[in-house]
Order: structure tokens, then C-alpha cells, then sequence
């Protein structure tokens, strides 16, 4: 790839422009290209997610596949541009992004065409520079993967931020980016594809920009399970779920496929007691948990599980709550719980601590009055 730019590089007059569509959904790809095109010396001008296939072809019918290419428009980067400095890129790289996002999901672009989306804005910034040196690293420059990393996670703060907020308010940043990592992920595919089975490139995509593996989804959080014998065989084991939503499988196809467990699939004893290497406990964790205890009618377990982890007064544990409601099936016994519990939480929003804090401050009040 790299020959081919250099040659097209090479036959480009010096106020020429040279475009480049592309689409994929594996990382290493987009790597690959802008790798490629950086060390060819080329930089981004303006780029656009354009929609080049048609929504109702036979591969786009029960899949996730990508519907819209990326145009990338070019021109040679002068031979005398200095190296750049990561912290002034990514500060111009985020005022590029943060109104392009907007307009993106405005114009109804979803799923991994929206993760690529922002790329072509973001290398605007990063592609003015033959490298981008670490400020605070003396002789160590950020790599092509490493900066692709940091747009992938702004881009997954945005539409988190969105299913957080129900997509009516525009995005709330500052939630997203208190939310951990797991639970990041399983909004992304819960928002996506729901609890159907799901391409597995998607899926490794939106793993890969909350900084997370599938192959972690699934021994470490068990949050997944992979489409393929042994996975049956384990499923096999398992109480079937009637909220489980069903999607066609894909003739034809030979990509694998990944599916979300649901909240009574998830059955480990430590699920949120406890979280692999003492990480913190993932918020999806704790609400399953919460779900079980409330299922199995133990209210006084509940209060306790509350009030132990601080959730009742904690405002992203609530907003969480109200977005897996209205993403559950209606009617069904997700959804039933979750509204009880949350009916629950808000009926029981004064804690004990909370009563004695009311009435250490009221005999404050009467003491300073005498």
C-alpha cells in the first residue's frame, strides 16, 4: 500500500489533491492505511462518510456490514513541516471531531460506520506532521495505533453519552467518560444489535476502542459468548431466556458471530462482588446482581447491596438504569425488573445515614438558635 501511494505521490503535481475511499472494519486495517499514507507523505484535507451501498442487499439484510465508504481528499505535505507535538494534535484533533460527531448522528449514521466516521476528521491533525512527538516522553512519538485508539474511545464517549441521555438532549461527555469500560460495551451492543447474535468484526471494533479484548468479554467479564460448537455446548447448559431477541443467521457468510448474554445468563457468584485483578466493579455488574436479588425476592439483600456500594445517590447508576429499561424488550421480565427496581430506588432514596444527617442538622440549627 505504501508503493502504491508513494507512486501516485510521486505522479501528483504540487497543488494536486489525490482522494482514497475506504472501508473497513478490523483496526489493523485502518492502521495499515494511514500508516501508508502518512509515511508517503501525504496529509488529510477534508473527508466525508459517504453511504455507497444499498441498505437491502443481501449482506446488509442480517448483518452489521458496513454501508458507507470513507472519502479521504489529500495533498502533498510540504518537505519542510516540522514534527508535531501530541498534546496541541490532540487538542486541535478534538475541536475537529466533537461538532463532526454531531453532525454524523444527526444525519442518522449508526454502528461501526459511525466509529470510522471520525476518522477523517481526526487525521486532519495528526497527518500535518510526518511524526507526532510525546511532550512528556523526551524521544518516544505516538503512534499511528495509539492515536487511532484515542479517536476510537472519543468517538465511543459520544455515542455512549447519547444512549445515556436517550439521544435527545445531545451527548453528555462528562458521564460517559466516568463510565467504565465493560459497561461501555455492553451499551454499544445492547444499542446496536440488542441481544441477537452480532458479527464479530463489530463487535472486536467497538471492544477495541473501550480499550478491551473479545476474548476479554468473554473468560474475563462474561459479557459475550462466541457463535461455534463450544460455545453451543456451553449455552447448552443454560436456562433459555424468553427476552432473548433472535436474529436470521447469515447465508453464506463465514465470519463468526458474537452474542450478548443476557442479565440471567450471567450467573458468576463474585458478578458484582468482585472484579477480575481487583479492577473495579463494572456498573452492569452491579445492576445484574441487583436484578438477581430482586428476582429472588430478597429486598432486605437489595437495601444492603445499595447502600454498601453507595448507588442510591450515585446520578450515572440511575441514568444507567433508565437506558437498560429502554433498551429491554416491553413486556418482558428484564424490563419488569428493572422498572421495579428502579420504582424501588427512588421510593427508598433516603438511606439511614442520610435520616441521621437530617437530624444531626436540625439539632444544629435549634442549638445555634438557643
Amino acid at each position: 500500500m505504501r508503493e502504491a501511494f508513494l507512486s501516485a505521490h510521486k505522479a501528483l503535481k504540487s497543488d494536486g489533491r489525490f482522494a482514497i475511499v475506504f472501508a473497513h472494519k478490523q483496526p489493523d486495517a485502518w492502521e495499515t492505511l494511514v500508516t501508508a499514507m502518512i509515511h508517503s507523505g501525504f496529509v488529510v484535507t477534508s473527508s466525508w462518510p459517504i453511504q455507497t451501498e444499498m441498505g437491502n442487499r443481501g449482506r446488509a439484510l442480517s448483518s452489521a456490514a458496513l454501508a458507507s465508504s470513507v472519502w479521504l481528499v489529500c495533498k502533498k505535505r510540504p518537505i519542510t513541516t516540522r514534527p508535531g507535538w501530541d498534546n496541541k494534535v490532540l487538542e486541535e484533533m478534538r475541536a475537529n471531531v466533537t461538532d463532526r460527531l454531531r453532525d454524523y448522528w444527526d444525519a442518522g449514521i449508526r454502528g461501526p460506520d459511525f466509529v470510522w466516521a471520525a476518522t477523517g476528521p481526526a487525521l486532519e491533525a495528526y497527518s500535518k506532521h510526518p511524526i507526532v512527538k510525546k511532550a512528556n516522553t523526551p524521544g518516544e512519538v505516538m503512534s499511528v495505533g495509539e492515536f487511532l485508539s484515542l479517536v476510537r474511545r472519543m468517538v465511543v464517549d459520544f455515542v455512549v453519552g447519547q444512549v445515556l441521555t436517550g439521544e435527545k438532549e445531545g451527548a453528555d461527555m462528562a458521564a460517559a467518560d466516568r463510565m467504565d469500560a465493560p459497561t461501555a460495551y455492553y451499551l454499544l451492543h445492547r444499542h446496536d444489535f440488542g441481544i441477537g447474535e452480532a458479527p464479530a468484526g463489530a463487535c472486536i471494533l467497538y471492544a477495541t476502542a473501550c480499550g478491551l479484548s473479545d476474548r476479554d468479554l468473554e473468560s474475563a467479564w462474561d459479557l459475550v459468548s462466541h457463535k461455534g460448537s463450544a460455545a453451543k455446548k456451553h449455552n447448552e447448559n443454560e436456562e433459555p431466556d424468553p427476552d432473548a431477541e433472535t436474529v436470521p443467521e447469515e447465508n453464506g457468510d463465514s465470519g463468526s458471530k458474537i452474542k450478548l448474554k443476557t442479565w440471567a445468563q450471567r450467573k458468576r457468584r463474585t458478578m458484582g462482588y468482585e472484579a477480575p485483578s481487583g479492577r473495579p466493579i463494572p456498573l452492569i455488574d452491579r445492576i445484574h446482581r441487583l436484578m438477581h436479588l430482586w428476582r429472588a425476592g430478597d429486598v432486605h439483600k437489595v437495601d444492603e447491596y445499595l447502600d454498601d456500594n453507595g448507588l442510591r445517590r450515585q446520578e450515572l447508576f440511575k441514568r444507567l438504569m433508565q437506558s437498560m429499561i429502554e433498551l429491554s424488550n416491553g413486556g418482558s421480565e428484564e424490563r419488569s425488573l428493572l422498572e421495579s427496581l428502579s420504582n424501588h430506588i427512588q421510593a427508598k432514596g433516603a438511606t439511614v445515614s442520610d435520616a441521621q444527617l437530617s437530624i444531626f442538622a436540625t439539632e444544629g440549627t435549634e442549638n445555634s438558635e438557643k
